[in-house]
């Protein structure tokens, strides 16, 4: 489907549209997540279609996803407007990550009381990170943070 060029967004229009700042327009197209093209006078220019995009992922970072991941998903469609099945393909294989995140978050929460952090400060118990205090046997202080992997 070829952009209409005559209904495309400037950059300012974008931005307020979309919710975002200016810089992050630039920087989501500076990552490839967006593309845009630039008129004759040197104005940037996006398709109305960018919105969905960008909406897409301003949803997906609040949720934890990463730039890396969102554009994995959004490469495998067209710079057209995101339909409805390819929202509904995204989606699914999202659905199975972010619930991994909501049972650890969930487990965090419910177990932070008990933890000082990461785990490794010699506690007698941290169901966390360092069950028995196995890493109080390697040394003092933040044994995870410390040791080279």
């Amino acid at each position: 489907m070829p952009v209409n060029r005559e209904k495309a967004l400037s950059v300012g229009e974008l931005a307020r549209r979309s919710g975002v700042a200016v810089s992050t327009i630039h920087f989501y197209e500076k990552k490839n997540l967006i593309e845009g093209w630039r008129t004759s006078g040197n104005q940037r220019r996006y398709a109305r279609g960018t919105l969905r995009r960008i909406a897409i992922i301003r949803v997906a970072q609040k949720a934890g996803v990463s730039l890396s991941i969102i554009k994995q998903h959004l490469d495998r469609f067209p710079a057209t407007p995101i339909t409805v099945d390819e929202w509904a393909k995204i989606s699914q294989d999202w659905h199975a990550m972010l619930d991994e995140r909501i049972t650890a978050l969930t487990q965090l929460r419910d177990q932070l009381g008990s933890c000082i952090g990461c785990g490794c400060l010699s506690l007698k118990d941290c169901p966390l990170r360092n069950p028995d205090d196995v890493l109080g046997e390697e040394g003092a202080g933040p044994q995870l943070l410390t040791t080279p992997q």
